[in-house]
């Protein structure tokens, strides 16, 4: 009996460690306004947790604003990669500097905050709203690896362990 008690322990243990839980700074109730939404009303002041893909970064002389491709951010509040849909575009800006080699192009970025207003800018030839928030946490996540499993089947599949 204490057997089975132990293993249901360490089982639902092993299921708990599996979830995917949001890094402390993330955490927190955020309405869901994507910056489509922002861009398309008048939100200012909402708090949001927005997330992307980096385009640009402006290290100015008090402040750091990033221009960022808006994804769906997943569990975790990290920018879904699965995802294909975009959530339109945003400027994140923050008090001190963010290197620009560190917030590469195309690095994975999480924000909270709140949307402090809007500023039109052009993309090419087209003139774009892009939603501004002041943010509190600036979230880089860690590079992901792209892994290659190998399988290799027995081309003799009838031979058991015992063969070899």
């Amino acid at each position: 009996m204490k057997t089975r008690a132990s293993a249901s322990v360490l089982l639902a243990g092993a299921l708990l460690a599996g979830c995917a839980t949001q890094p402390v700074p993330l955490r927190g109730d955020y309405p869901a306004i994507t910056p489509e939404d922002a861009a398309a009303g008048d939100r200012t002041g909402a708090s949001v947790r927005w997330g992307g893909r980096v385009i640009e970064v402006e290290p100015q002389a008090a402040r750091t604003c990033f221009t960022m491709l808006s994804t769906r951010l997943d569990a975790s509040g990290r920018p879904d990669r699965a995802s294909e849909a975009t959530g339109g575009r945003f400027l994140a800006c923050r008090p001190g500097f963010y290197d620009p080699a560190v917030f590469a192009v195309d690095r994975e970025v999480t924000f909270t905050g709140r949307i402090e207003g809007y500023e039109n800018r052009s993309i090419g030839e087209y003139d774009y709203r892009f939603p501004r928030i002041d943010a509190d946490v600036v979230y880089l996540w860690p590079e992901r690896e792209d892994v290659r499993v190998i399988v290799h089947h027995d081309p003799y599949p009838w031979r058991g362990w015992w063969w070899w």
